[in-house]
């Protein structure tokens, strides 16, 4: 935001422009990760973006940093980890939705929020279609750095999952 005093409070043209811009950051993270653009999906996150959205993933195959599971660190890191999981040997068909944001602007700099997320991903096991369909939330954090809002923090809590029995067979030995 573009306050004239550093700390001041924004106008409500800016609060409304900050989410504005966040909500098409959001938008831009989903469609790069379903259509694979790896290098736009790497310029969403912050340097020192922390990620915690693995827990589905089963125990063996799920990243891990500092010594603790379903923990990703760094924007590169993050970008290989879910490159890895949807764009390896077997590609995976994904279709993410994110709805009803809850933005809260925490300073002219900062900002937090959940997001309703219903996603869909497939993959081709011989003649079998392997499925997985989830409901849950995604709580992040934002920072603008350089006049561009960023995602620093994301946390994804499922409500509800259904997938077939060998939706996560293809990632034996990856990761």
């Amino acid at each position: 935001m573009s306050s004239d005093h550093a700390g001041a409070t924004p106008s409500a043209a800016e609060q409304v422009l900050a989410m504005s811009e966040i909500q098409s950051l959001f938008a831009k993270r989903l469609r790069a990760m379903d259509t694979k653009q790896w290098d736009q999906y790497a310029q969403c996150h912050t340097d020192d973006v922390v990620s915690e959205s693995y827990a589905d993933v089963p125990d063996e195959n799920r990243p891990q940093a500092d010594g603790q599971a379903n923990k990703v660190v760094g924007a590169v890191a993050l970008t290989k980890a879910i490159s890895g999981l949807l764009d390896g040997d077997t590609k995976v068909t994904t279709v993410h939705h994110g709805h009803m944001p809850e933005i809260e602007l925490t300073s002219p700099t900062t900002a937090r929020g959940i997001w309703a997320m219903e996603d869909e991903l497939w993959w081709q096991h011989g003649d079998v279609t392997e499925h997985m369909h989830g409901y849950g939330h995604y709580h992040e954090e934002y920072r603008k750095v350089e006049g561009r809002w960023l995602i620093s923090y994301r946390k994804l809590t499922r409500l509800r999952v259904t997938k077939t029995p060998g939706f996560f067979s293809y990632l034996r030995g990856r990761l």
